[in-house]
């Protein structure tokens, strides 16, 4: 028998607490895993080196006025401009999942973000012709069943339609967007927004922000300051970024998500460290008799080390990669939900190695070195 049929034998010498710590840290790093991929994935859509957002100075809830779009287009260095409106809403009811809705200005904002809204000409067509029509990222209307021509009513949680009287509008289905990874469009339902503006009870001619190309990546500065500039000392100031730094301000919406994993993964991992480091460090001692049986028939003392050490590094390694599977299988489930979908990050892999190597480490060092320095005497001499 090697060495790792003993560490394996040994790890499994008492299942029930071996399967509770292997449960403990596999449930840790699908924490870990989970909360990681969800921070990537909210923050690498993709992005235009010329492709930058004008918003309200104050905060990104505040709108503009519609004229800032037109002054904004008109610009010299912008080679196309459209604008957008936060929308919000769900279908049915809250329970059914959230919506990214968004009022757009469809002829323009195809121009902005062409690479990203491949769709079929006849169901852009249907888009444009249609004011009250919309169009949705497939994985929403795989997840509720919508089929294109199919008359859809959602609800904004912001808005009230002054046409019915309450917070719903009709849309027909007009075409789905295909949204691989990293797609701006993700989980979004673009209506229109002349439809929109014309029934809104208040907020009418203002948008949200201005996305817009500028002619060449070299003028972004130049342009962000000509814009900023244009409205300065206004009562509509703006700010105008890059994509890329726009994005992370929306995400930021959803909270400090940095923050939020330092402090759940880390309170999972310190937790199970010390579970971990206690129940090797009993292990050891429980095996005290064994441990000098094995050195008396010749097994050396860096060779017991490397056992014990092996052990923790086992035990650490198997919930790491119980937990990482888990966390693939749970966000491959979850990813036809209504929002933008969370995909397994492969980068995870290398972080959760490391976790688990430093892991196994820290809590098979102390027992090991105990084991290592036990003497011949001492070990089948105790009680």
């Amino acid at each position: 028998m090697n060495d790792r049929a003993l560490m394996w034998k040994n790890l499994w010498r008492k299942p029930v607490r071996t399967i509770l710590l292997v449960v403990s840290i596999m449930i840790a790093f699908l924490i870990f895993s989970g909360i990681i991929s969800f921070n990537i994935a909210i923050s690498t859509f993709n992005t235009l080196p010329t492709r930058m957002v004008t918003l309200s100075k104050v905060n990104f809830t505040q709108t503009l006025p519609i004229a800032h779009y037109e002054r904004i287009a008109a610009m010299e260095g912008v080679a196309a401009a459209t604008h957008m409106n936060w929308f919000g809403g769900y279908f049915q009811d809250q329970q059914s999942g959230f919506l990214p809705v968004f009022a757009v200005d469809p002829e323009t904002y195809f121009q902005v973000y062409s690479e990203d809204l491949q769709i079929p000409a006849e169901q852009r067509e249907a888009f444009f012709k249609d004011r009250a029509s919309m169009l949705v990222a497939e994985p929403v209307a795989e997840r509720y069943g919508w089929r294109i021509g199919q008359r859809i009513p959602l609800q904004s949680n912001i808005f009230t339609n002054r046409n019915s009287g309450n917070s719903t509008w009709e849309f027909t289905l007009a075409g789905t967007i295909p949204t691989p990874q990293g797609s701006s469009q993700s989980g979004s339902v673009l209506i229109h927004y002349d439809y929109y503006n014309e029934t809104v009870t208040f907020g009418r001619d203002r948008i949200g922000w201005v996305p817009f190309l500028t002619k060449s990546a070299d003028l972004n500065d130049q342009v962000a300051a000509a814009i900023d500039g244009r409205f300065l000392n206004s009562q509509d100031e703006t700010s105008t970024q890059d994509e890329e730094t726009f994005n992370k301000s929306f995400t930021a919406q959803l909270g400090n998500i940095a923050l939020v994993v330092s402090l759940v993964v880390g309170a999972a991992f310190i937790a199970i460290l010390l579970i971990v480091g206690t129940t090797m460090a009993l292990a050891v001692r429980e095996r005290t008799k064994e441990i000098g049986v094995m050195k008396t028939l010749g097994f050396s003392s860096e060779r017991v080390l490397r056992m014990v050490l092996g052990e923790s590094m086992l035990l650490s390694f198997l919930g790491a990669v119980l937990g990482c599977g888990a966390a693939a299988g749970l966000l491959s489930l979850a990813s036809g939900g209504g929002g933008p979908p969370i995909y397994f990050a492969p980068i995870v892999l290398v972080y959760a190695a490391i976790i688990a190597l430093l892991l196994g480490l820290v809590t098979g060092l102390g027992p090991a070195l105990a084991a290592y320095r036990l003497s011949i005497i001492d070990a089948l001499g105790r009680r």
